[in-house]
């Protein structure tokens, strides 16, 4: 089970942003598992016990785990608690995840053509270092 003070680590509320705290925890859950910080078989803190760490209300918590579970992400059992059912790639919809890869692919074009590289210099180097990868 992940601790508390851990668990409060794994998601933030910005109460200045303007995104509803729902999605704020529902994005922040995903991206716990799709970075590994959270990984399949790991428990989460219990509704109430999240809900106190991050300052928000129970309900709130409840809906993001409901809905997480309806998605095949988080698996709840009765008495036990909810845990994470989905790997990494499930954690972001197919749509996300490319959204995602297209952002962070422009990023690094964009950062290497500002320092003088060529995409295809990029592509190369890549090339050479995939294999150094864990998967």
């Amino acid at each position: 089970m992940i601790g508390h003070v851990v668990a409060a680590s794994l998601v933030s509320i910005d109460s200045r942003d303007r995104t509803p705290i729902y999605a704020q925890l529902d994005r922040g859950l995903r991206a716990a598992i799709a970075t590994g910080r959270l990984q399949v078989g790991d428990q989460l803190p219990t509704v109430r016990q999240l809900a106190v760490d991050l300052r928000v209300n129970a309900n709130t918590v409840a809906r993001v785990y409901a809905e997480l579970e309806r998605a095949g992400i988080l698996e709840t059992r009765r008495g036990i608690g909810s845990f994470v059912a989905a790997t990494p790639q499930q954690a972001h919809p197919p749509n996300e995840h490319a959204r995602r890869l297209r952002a962070f692919v422009t990023r690094v074009l964009g950062d290497a053509a500002a320092v003088g590289f060529s995409i295809e210099e990029v592509v190369a180097e890549i090339g050479r270092h995939r294999h150094h990868v864990d998967r």
